[in-house]
């Protein structure tokens, strides 16, 4: 048979309009379906933010952390159009918030500013973590680094880091360290300054950063790591001498002392930072834009100094350098908690 003059011209163009026509109408719903789906979280994405944006601060109202924020915040919420809302739920250093963000849903309206102690450590430290801090998050930025140092009392005979490592290898167990507890992110430097370095010096763990402070100061104890605010007005007044900045850069409030790293051999402090996330799976779009409103407020010529003068380098990166940032961190604080064998709590 040929095709020839098989069909009439009624019957080609219903043919026509079979295979080509109206395409929508003959499409499987179950194809719709997923078209559709597939476009409707783009349109969400282009109109973000439509309406406020919460931010779960796993620190407490004054600290270091927090005060950054607030500070950033007024700006970042003009650049986005809708208010920050900010809400301090430090429970637990921070891990009930952040399960509680982890299970949001990935929409850029609900977000974690946070620490490595509830995204990087607590999954060695903790066996009930009911999240991952690299998995079940979105990366968006980290705001800062803060600048870290070790200062002693004057009562120590040491002027230089070098001098204090030759007087602890001198006299083991005699020194004395605070932090704000086991496991947080000062004792874990403690401990790989200890290990790079190959002295005893004896951890006191305190319920916080400034009563480990203050204790230092009252000579009660020899020393502490502490972010530069802590101890900022106890370096200037001679109640508190500062030995070496434990980041890997020096910074310009007293230039002519040495990091760590410098001195010891091996040592690298575990990256510390203070950064955003929201639940995984976040679209790119609404990622990008507040990554982009995020990174244009920390950098601009008018906040960047004021955040180093207050001892913070600022970071401001993307998504995906945050990632590898988190991923350096998981590395260096792991290897320095298996050495030292400090075992997962129940």
């Amino acid at each position: 048979m040929k095709f020839k003059g098989f069909l009439n011209n009624r019957a080609r163009q219903d043919v026509r309009a079979l295979f080509f026509g109206d395409m929508t109408m003959r499409m499987p719903l179950a194809v719709l379906a997923v078209l559709m789906g597939a476009i409707a979280p783009l349109a969400t994405a282009q109109n973000f933010p439509a309406k406020p944006v919460r931010v779960i601060i796993t620190i407490p109202p004054g600290g270091a952390a927090d005060v950054i924020l607030r500070m950033v915040g007024p700006r970042i919420s003009e650049g986005l159009g809708q208010p920050l809302i900010l809400e301090n739920r430090p429970a637990m250093a921070g891990v009930l918030a952040s399960e509680q963000v982890a299970q949001m849903p990935p929409d850029g309206y609900n977000l974690l500013f946070t620490t490595p102690s509830s995204q990087i450590t607590v999954k060695f430290l903790s066996k009930n973590v009911r999240y991952d801090g690299e998995k079940d998050f979105t990366p968006i930025t980290a705001f800062v680094e803060p600048v870290s140092t070790l200062v002693v009392h004057p009562s120590v005979p040491a002027n230089t880091l070098k001098e204090l490592i030759d007087y602890a290898k001198r006299n083991p167990g005699k020194l004395a360290y605070g932090t704000p507890g086991v496991g947080s992110v000062f004792h874990l430097v403690g401990e790989a300054f200890k290990q790079a370095a190959g002295v005893d010096i004896l951890h006191v763990p305190y319920k916080g950063t400034i009563i480990a402070v203050n204790d230092v100061v009252g000579g009660q104890i020899q020393m502490t790591l502490s972010a530069l605010p802590n101890v900022r007005p106890f370096i200037a007044s001679g109640k508190l001498r500062l030995l070496a900045w434990l980041g890997s850069r020096r910074f310009p409030v007293a230039p002519n002392v040495p990091t760590a790293g410098e001195i010891v051999p091996g040592f690298e402090q575990p990256p510390s930072w203070f950064g955003m996330f929201g639940p995984a799976k976040m679209q790119r779009p609404v990622v990008q834009r507040l990554n982009s409103e995020m990174v244009k407020v920390l950098t601009a010529p008018d906040m960047k100094p004021k955040l180093e003068e207050m001892g913070n380098f600022v970071i401001a990166n993307s998504s995906e350098e945050f990632a590898a940032l988190m991923k350096k961190s998981s590395d260096l604080f792991g290897n320095v908690i298996s050495r030292a064998g400090i075992k997962p709590e129940d």
